[in-house]
Protein backbone atom coordinates (compact mmCIF):
# COMPACT_ATOMS: atom_id res chain seq x y z
CA UNK A 1 0.00 0.00 0.00
CA UNK A 2 3.02 2.39 0.24
CA UNK A 3 3.04 2.71 -3.16
CA UNK A 4 -0.51 3.72 -3.56
CA UNK A 5 -1.47 7.78 -3.83
CA UNK A 6 -2.66 9.21 -0.76
CA UNK A 7 -5.77 9.62 -0.10
CA UNK A 8 -7.89 13.34 -1.32
CA UNK A 9 -8.49 15.42 1.83
CA UNK A 10 -12.40 14.46 2.60
CA UNK A 11 -13.38 14.74 6.18
CA UNK A 12 -16.05 12.23 5.34
CA UNK A 13 -13.86 9.47 4.97
CA UNK A 14 -13.89 8.07 8.30
CA UNK A 15 -11.81 4.26 7.31
CA UNK A 16 -9.30 4.46 4.45
CA UNK A 17 -6.06 2.50 3.93
CA UNK A 18 -3.59 3.84 6.22
CA UNK A 19 -4.12 1.42 8.72
CA UNK A 20 -4.72 -2.10 6.79
CA UNK A 21 -8.11 -2.11 7.77
CA UNK A 22 -10.99 -4.91 6.55
CA UNK A 23 -12.89 -2.34 4.96
CA UNK A 24 -13.96 1.52 4.51
CA UNK A 25 -16.39 3.51 5.86
CA UNK A 26 -17.63 6.79 4.20
CA UNK A 27 -19.98 8.94 6.31
CA UNK A 28 -23.43 9.58 4.92
CA UNK A 29 -25.20 11.66 7.63
CA UNK A 30 -24.77 12.30 10.89
CA UNK A 31 -26.12 9.02 11.67
CA UNK A 32 -25.22 6.52 8.72
CA UNK A 33 -22.15 5.78 6.93
CA UNK A 34 -21.27 3.79 4.71
CA UNK A 35 -19.15 0.72 4.67
CA UNK A 36 -17.52 -0.84 1.49
CA UNK A 37 -15.22 -4.11 0.56
CA UNK A 38 -14.23 -7.11 -1.93
CA UNK A 39 -13.20 -9.56 -2.22
CA UNK A 40 -12.34 -13.10 -4.67
CA UNK A 41 -10.50 -15.82 -4.59
CA UNK A 42 -9.46 -19.69 -6.29
CA UNK A 43 -11.63 -22.86 -5.54
CA UNK A 44 -10.62 -23.96 -2.40
CA UNK A 45 -12.72 -26.99 -1.86
CA UNK A 46 -14.02 -29.06 -4.87
CA UNK A 47 -17.75 -28.33 -4.34
CA UNK A 48 -19.09 -25.45 -6.18
CA UNK A 49 -21.88 -24.59 -3.95
CA UNK A 50 -20.03 -24.93 -1.21
CA UNK A 51 -17.10 -22.74 -2.54
CA UNK A 52 -19.64 -19.96 -3.11
CA UNK A 53 -21.03 -19.84 0.26
CA UNK A 54 -17.32 -20.13 1.55
CA UNK A 55 -16.38 -17.21 -0.89
CA UNK A 56 -19.41 -15.27 0.28
CA UNK A 57 -18.74 -15.48 3.67
CA UNK A 58 -15.31 -14.38 3.45
CA UNK A 59 -16.72 -11.40 1.54
CA UNK A 60 -19.24 -10.54 3.82
CA UNK A 61 -17.43 -10.76 6.77
CA UNK A 62 -14.91 -7.48 6.30
CA UNK A 63 -18.41 -6.17 7.07
CA UNK A 64 -19.22 -7.46 10.48
CA UNK A 65 -15.28 -6.61 10.96
CA UNK A 66 -16.20 -3.06 11.34
CA UNK A 67 -19.34 -3.89 13.64
CA UNK A 68 -21.64 -2.93 10.34
CA UNK A 69 -24.59 -4.73 8.98
CA UNK A 70 -23.97 -5.61 5.45
CA UNK A 71 -27.25 -4.34 2.71
CA UNK A 72 -26.05 -5.25 -1.02
CA UNK A 73 -23.84 -7.60 -2.78
CA UNK A 74 -22.47 -7.92 -6.19
CA UNK A 75 -20.95 -10.85 -7.69
CA UNK A 76 -17.37 -11.22 -8.77
CA UNK A 77 -16.80 -13.80 -11.12
CA UNK A 78 -14.02 -14.94 -13.38
CA UNK A 79 -15.33 -18.07 -15.06
CA UNK A 80 -14.84 -19.94 -19.04
CA UNK A 81 -18.00 -21.67 -19.38
CA UNK A 82 -17.28 -23.58 -22.31
CA UNK A 83 -14.16 -25.85 -20.27
CA UNK A 84 -15.76 -25.97 -17.00
CA UNK A 85 -20.10 -25.73 -17.90
CA UNK A 86 -22.27 -23.38 -17.37
CA UNK A 87 -23.95 -25.36 -14.15
CA UNK A 88 -20.84 -25.51 -12.35
CA UNK A 89 -20.98 -21.84 -12.63
CA UNK A 90 -24.78 -21.75 -11.30
CA UNK A 91 -23.89 -23.57 -8.34
CA UNK A 92 -21.44 -21.55 -7.37
CA UNK A 93 -23.79 -18.56 -7.16
CA UNK A 94 -26.27 -20.07 -5.93
CA UNK A 95 -24.23 -21.19 -3.00
CA UNK A 96 -22.98 -17.06 -2.59
CA UNK A 97 -26.92 -16.07 -2.84
CA UNK A 98 -27.73 -18.12 0.16
CA UNK A 99 -25.07 -17.18 1.79
CA UNK A 100 -25.68 -13.35 1.15
CA UNK A 101 -29.68 -14.17 2.42
CA UNK A 102 -28.57 -15.31 5.34
CA UNK A 103 -26.78 -12.20 6.40
CA UNK A 104 -29.91 -10.26 5.39
CA UNK A 105 -28.32 -8.53 2.53
CA UNK A 106 -29.27 -8.65 -1.12
CA UNK A 107 -27.35 -9.25 -4.07
CA UNK A 108 -28.07 -6.59 -7.18
CA UNK A 109 -25.94 -7.22 -10.01
CA UNK A 110 -22.16 -7.89 -10.64
CA UNK A 111 -19.52 -8.56 -13.77
CA UNK A 112 -18.07 -11.57 -15.13
CA UNK A 113 -15.15 -12.56 -16.99
CA UNK A 114 -13.64 -15.04 -19.45
CA UNK A 115 -11.04 -16.77 -17.19
CA UNK A 116 -9.28 -20.02 -17.32
CA UNK A 117 -9.34 -20.05 -13.65
CA UNK A 118 -12.22 -19.67 -11.57
CA UNK A 119 -12.48 -17.18 -9.22
CA UNK A 120 -15.06 -15.85 -7.34
CA UNK A 121 -16.34 -13.16 -4.36
CA UNK A 122 -18.26 -10.31 -3.67
CA UNK A 123 -18.30 -6.53 -3.46
CA UNK A 124 -20.54 -5.47 -0.40
CA UNK A 125 -21.89 -2.63 0.82
CA UNK A 126 -23.02 -2.51 5.08
CA UNK A 127 -24.05 0.63 7.01
CA UNK A 128 -23.34 1.27 10.39
CA UNK A 129 -23.38 4.45 13.13
CA UNK A 130 -20.55 6.83 12.21
CA UNK A 131 -19.46 7.18 15.42
CA UNK A 132 -20.06 3.64 16.44
CA UNK A 133 -17.75 1.92 13.82
CA UNK A 134 -15.05 -0.78 14.64
CA UNK A 135 -11.21 -0.71 13.39
CA UNK A 136 -7.97 -1.94 13.81
CA UNK A 137 -6.47 1.02 15.83
CA UNK A 138 -7.81 1.39 18.88
CA UNK A 139 -7.03 -1.85 21.27
CA UNK A 140 -5.99 -0.85 24.69
CA UNK A 141 -3.62 -2.44 27.31
CA UNK A 142 -5.71 -3.97 29.62
CA UNK A 143 -7.55 -5.64 27.54
CA UNK A 144 -8.46 -9.02 26.24
CA UNK A 145 -7.91 -10.83 23.04
CA UNK A 146 -11.09 -12.90 21.64
CA UNK A 147 -11.06 -15.17 19.00
CA UNK A 148 -14.34 -16.14 17.37
CA UNK A 149 -13.48 -18.93 15.21
CA UNK A 150 -10.72 -21.92 15.04
CA UNK A 151 -7.74 -21.53 12.74
CA UNK A 152 -6.06 -23.74 10.86
CA UNK A 153 -8.48 -23.69 8.05
CA UNK A 154 -4.78 -23.01 5.26
CA UNK A 155 -3.30 -26.02 6.31
CA UNK A 156 -6.33 -28.24 6.10
CA UNK A 157 -7.34 -27.24 2.70
CA UNK A 158 -3.79 -28.01 1.62
CA UNK A 159 -3.98 -31.33 3.26
CA UNK A 160 -7.47 -30.99 0.75
CA UNK A 161 -5.50 -30.49 -2.37
CA UNK A 162 -2.67 -33.07 -1.39
CA UNK A 163 -5.40 -35.74 -1.04
CA UNK A 164 -4.67 -36.26 2.86
CA UNK A 165 -7.39 -34.86 4.70
CA UNK A 166 -10.04 -37.25 5.60
CA UNK A 167 -13.64 -36.36 5.10
CA UNK A 168 -14.23 -35.61 8.49
CA UNK A 169 -11.75 -33.13 8.13
CA UNK A 170 -13.34 -31.57 4.90
CA UNK A 171 -16.73 -31.47 6.45
CA UNK A 172 -15.33 -29.72 9.41
CA UNK A 173 -13.17 -27.00 7.48
CA UNK A 174 -15.83 -26.37 5.19
CA UNK A 175 -18.38 -25.87 7.87
CA UNK A 176 -15.94 -23.31 9.30
CA UNK A 177 -15.23 -21.24 6.28
CA UNK A 178 -19.03 -21.05 5.02
CA UNK A 179 -19.91 -20.25 8.93
CA UNK A 180 -20.93 -16.00 9.23
CA UNK A 181 -19.44 -13.61 11.93
CA UNK A 182 -23.26 -11.93 11.88
CA UNK A 183 -23.84 -13.37 14.94
CA UNK A 184 -20.56 -12.76 16.73
CA UNK A 185 -20.63 -9.67 15.75
CA UNK A 186 -23.92 -9.07 16.49
CA UNK A 187 -23.46 -10.18 20.17
CA UNK A 188 -20.13 -7.88 20.50
CA UNK A 189 -22.09 -4.23 19.05
CA UNK A 190 -23.91 -4.62 22.56
CA UNK A 191 -20.59 -4.03 24.08
CA UNK A 192 -17.59 -1.61 23.80
CA UNK A 193 -15.29 -3.08 21.36
CA UNK A 194 -12.01 -1.25 20.80
CA UNK A 195 -10.04 -2.56 18.00
CA UNK A 196 -11.43 -5.63 15.56
CA UNK A 197 -10.22 -7.23 12.34
CA UNK A 198 -11.44 -10.51 10.68
CA UNK A 199 -8.45 -13.30 10.50
CA UNK A 200 -7.84 -13.93 6.55
CA UNK A 201 -4.36 -13.89 4.12
CA UNK A 202 -2.28 -12.69 7.05
CA UNK A 203 -3.02 -15.62 9.78
CA UNK A 204 -3.69 -15.05 13.08
CA UNK A 205 -0.36 -13.34 14.06
CA UNK A 206 -0.11 -11.16 11.24
CA UNK A 207 -3.35 -9.84 12.14
CA UNK A 208 -2.71 -9.12 15.69
CA UNK A 209 0.41 -7.53 14.13
CA UNK A 210 -1.57 -5.01 12.25
CA UNK A 211 -3.87 -4.32 15.27
CA UNK A 212 -1.07 -4.25 17.23
CA UNK A 213 1.10 -1.91 15.23
CA UNK A 214 -2.07 0.33 14.51
CA UNK A 215 -3.00 0.63 18.58
CA UNK A 216 0.87 1.21 19.51
CA UNK A 217 0.06 -1.57 21.94
CA UNK A 218 2.14 -5.13 22.16
CA UNK A 219 -0.18 -8.24 22.50
CA UNK A 220 0.57 -11.65 24.51
CA UNK A 221 -0.74 -14.52 23.10
CA UNK A 222 -1.23 -17.30 24.92
CA UNK A 223 -1.20 -20.33 22.47
CA UNK A 224 -2.67 -23.71 24.53
CA UNK A 225 -5.75 -21.29 24.48
CA UNK A 226 -6.44 -20.37 20.80
CA UNK A 227 -8.92 -23.11 19.03
CA UNK A 228 -7.09 -25.23 15.92
CA UNK A 229 -8.85 -27.21 13.68
CA UNK A 230 -8.62 -31.40 14.67
CA UNK A 231 -5.66 -32.67 12.92
CA UNK A 232 -3.83 -29.00 12.08
CA UNK A 233 -0.86 -29.61 14.07
CA UNK A 234 -0.46 -33.34 12.71
CA UNK A 235 -0.59 -31.96 9.34
CA UNK A 236 2.11 -28.89 9.64
CA UNK A 237 4.21 -31.55 11.75
CA UNK A 238 4.09 -33.48 8.76
CA UNK A 239 5.01 -30.58 6.07
CA UNK A 240 1.57 -30.22 5.00
CA UNK A 241 2.08 -26.20 4.92
CA UNK A 242 0.74 -23.87 2.19
CA UNK A 243 3.40 -20.99 0.98
CA UNK A 244 0.99 -18.16 2.26
CA UNK A 245 1.57 -19.48 5.63
CA UNK A 246 5.27 -19.98 5.45
CA UNK A 247 5.48 -16.40 4.04
CA UNK A 248 3.75 -15.05 6.88
CA UNK A 249 5.99 -16.80 9.32
CA UNK A 250 9.15 -15.51 7.57
CA UNK A 251 7.49 -12.32 7.07
CA UNK A 252 6.52 -11.68 10.65
CA UNK A 253 10.07 -13.41 12.49
CA UNK A 254 11.42 -9.60 13.38
CA UNK A 255 7.71 -8.66 15.03
CA UNK A 256 6.83 -11.78 16.97
CA UNK A 257 8.94 -13.63 19.91
CA UNK A 258 7.68 -16.97 20.82
CA UNK A 259 8.15 -19.07 23.91
CA UNK A 260 10.79 -21.87 23.55
CA UNK A 261 7.86 -24.36 23.88
CA UNK A 262 6.34 -23.12 20.69
CA UNK A 263 7.85 -25.24 18.09
CA UNK A 264 7.76 -24.65 14.37
CA UNK A 265 5.09 -26.49 13.54
CA UNK A 266 2.88 -24.82 15.60
CA UNK A 267 4.55 -21.75 14.26
CA UNK A 268 3.14 -21.99 11.50
CA UNK A 269 -0.31 -23.06 12.65
CA UNK A 270 -0.27 -19.62 14.04
CA UNK A 271 0.48 -17.89 10.83
CA UNK A 272 -1.50 -20.20 9.20
CA UNK A 273 -3.24 -17.92 5.35
CA UNK A 274 -6.75 -18.58 6.35
CA UNK A 275 -9.71 -17.82 4.38
CA UNK A 276 -12.78 -16.56 6.60
CA UNK A 277 -11.38 -16.91 9.49
CA UNK A 278 -12.77 -15.61 12.47
CA UNK A 279 -13.00 -12.05 14.35
CA UNK A 280 -10.35 -11.13 16.39
CA UNK A 281 -11.60 -7.86 18.87
CA UNK A 282 -9.99 -5.60 21.78
CA UNK A 283 -12.26 -5.63 24.56
CA UNK A 284 -12.05 -5.11 28.30
CA UNK A 285 -12.29 -8.20 30.29
CA UNK A 286 -15.76 -7.35 31.23
CA UNK A 287 -16.97 -7.41 28.51
CA UNK A 288 -15.72 -10.53 27.24
CA UNK A 289 -16.80 -11.99 30.33
CA UNK A 290 -20.65 -11.22 29.47
CA UNK A 291 -20.26 -11.78 25.74
CA UNK A 292 -18.50 -14.99 25.79
CA UNK A 293 -21.89 -16.61 27.45
CA UNK A 294 -23.69 -15.30 24.49
CA UNK A 295 -21.79 -16.40 22.65
CA UNK A 296 -21.52 -20.12 23.66
CA UNK A 297 -25.06 -20.15 24.31
CA UNK A 298 -25.21 -19.17 20.25
CA UNK A 299 -22.78 -22.30 19.73
CA UNK A 300 -19.55 -19.96 18.65
CA UNK A 301 -16.34 -21.22 19.38
CA UNK A 302 -15.10 -18.37 20.54
CA UNK A 303 -12.17 -18.09 23.23
CA UNK A 304 -10.16 -15.69 25.01
CA UNK A 305 -6.34 -16.19 23.40
CA UNK A 306 -4.37 -13.14 25.30
CA UNK A 307 -4.53 -9.65 26.23
CA UNK A 308 -3.15 -6.56 25.08
CA UNK A 309 0.18 -4.64 26.82
CA UNK A 310 1.89 -1.43 26.80
CA UNK A 311 4.55 -1.41 23.96
CA UNK A 312 7.41 -2.32 25.80
CA UNK A 313 9.27 -4.26 23.93
CA UNK A 314 10.93 -4.90 21.18
CA UNK A 315 8.77 -6.98 19.58
CA UNK A 316 4.71 -6.34 18.88
CA UNK A 317 3.26 -9.71 19.44
CA UNK A 318 4.62 -12.47 22.60
CA UNK A 319 3.75 -15.71 22.44
CA UNK A 320 3.66 -18.17 25.23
Amino acid sequence: MCHLPPNLEDPNLLVGIDYSDDAGVYRLTDEIALIQTLDYFTPVVDDPYMFGQIAAANALSDVYAMGGKPITAMNIVGFQIKAIGAHVLADILRGGADKVREAGAVIVGGHSIDDAEPKYGLSVTGLCHPKKFWANKGAVAGDVLVLTKPIGVGIITTAIKRGRASQHDIARVSETMAFLNKVASEVFRKYEVHACTDITGFGLLGHSYEMAKASEVSMEIEAAKVPVLENTLTYAAEGIVPGGSKANHEWLNEFVSYAQHIDLPLQHVLCDAITSGGLLLSVTPEAAGQAMQELMEQGIEAAIIGKVLPKTNPCWIEVV
